[in-house]
């Protein structure tokens, strides 16, 4: 059986917590040909590089984020056996890893995670945002505990995860107060043949809207096309067009954005679900996600 040397790993994890092997040895007070040393008989043990050795320093190779993410757990829960030992209560923030889906909205990945920073919770967050894609894969190998996106992990997907709904609400049509003057009509009318800024054809969102256009012989003017909605709304802010956004957040968009309300509906749905690899949901960052979502932002 192949033992780990703790002394090799903990020379690794410095290094890539500081940032290069000159930083470790400072830190470590050791000599950078001693670290270096210890991290290449590390790599010769796993028998995968750890780093890449570039011309602006040092970079984590996939299996080294891999051994990182796990060095940073095995150091942690180190620090916290030996606090136990010595009677001290350990109030060491618990880690939430979420992956944000790049179509989310920012403002609904917001209001969906805000409550696991709330003054009673001893939660530490760590989010990234990424196509869901990326975000599942992350999650089939546990670097992350929760992906946040706007549909269910399809049968497809060769990843064994779990949906659970967090609600679902219509959609709202926002433009700058001057470019709604110049509408003509009631809505949803007056969204025909109007200068419209839309999420990317392949988003289900707009999709939705597709077919809700069509079935209300409506056909405005598509003149750009956003994949991150922030900048969608920037544009529409700027008089550029008709922008949508879920009507849960209605009031902050127009807030933020300086933008007001042309109309809703409910015809057009934006779902959103949080995918783990837990069938029930035991994290208890996690319960008050999906609880808070359920019960106060959705429901």
């Amino acid at each position: 059986m192949d033992w780990l040397n703790y002394h090799h790993l903990r020379y690794f994890w410095t290094a890539a917590k500081e940032g290069g092997i000159g930083k470790a040895s400072a830190v470590m007070n050791l000599t950078q040909p001693t670290v270096s040393k210890q991290i290449k008989l590390l790599e010769e043990q796993l028998g995968e590089p750890l780093f890449d050795r570039k011309a602006s320093g040092l970079e984590l190779t996939e299996v080294g984020q891999h051994a990182f993410d796990y060095a940073d757990e095995i150091f942690s829960l180190g620090q916290e056996f030996v606090e136990s030992m010595k009677g001290i209560s350990s109030q060491r923030p618990k880690k939430l890893r979420v992956g944000a889906s790049d179509v989310l909205p920012k403002l609904i990945s917001h209001r969906i995670l805000a409550p696991v920073l709330s003054d009673d919770s001893n939660t530490h967050l760590i989010c990234e945002e990424d196509t869901t894609e990326r975000l599942l894969a992350e999650l089939s190998i546990q670097r992350l505990d929760l992906v946040l996106t706007d549909a269910p992990i399809a049968g497809s997907v060769k990843v064994k995860a779990f949906n659970h709904f967090l609600g679902e609400c219509g959609v709202t049509f926002f433009a700058e107060s001057s470019f709604i003057k110049k509408l003509k009509g009631d809505f949803p009318a007056n969204l025909n043949g109007a200068r419209m800024l839309a999420p990317t054809d392949d988003t289900l969102i707009r999709r939705s809207l597709e077919r809700w256009f069509a079935s209300s012989s409506i056909r405005p003017r598509i003149v750009a096309e956003f994949k991150d909605s922030a900048l969608m709304k920037v544009f529409g802010s700027d008089g550029e067009g008709i922008f949508p956004g879920p009507s849960v957040i209605a009031d902050q968009i127009c807030q933020e954005y300086g933008v007001e309300v042309i109309g809703s509906t409910n015809a057009v749905k934006e779902s959103f679900y949080a995918i783990s690899i837990e069938r029930k949901v035991k994290h208890p960052a996690v319960m008050k996600i999906t609880e808070n979502a359920r019960n106060n932002l959705f429901g």
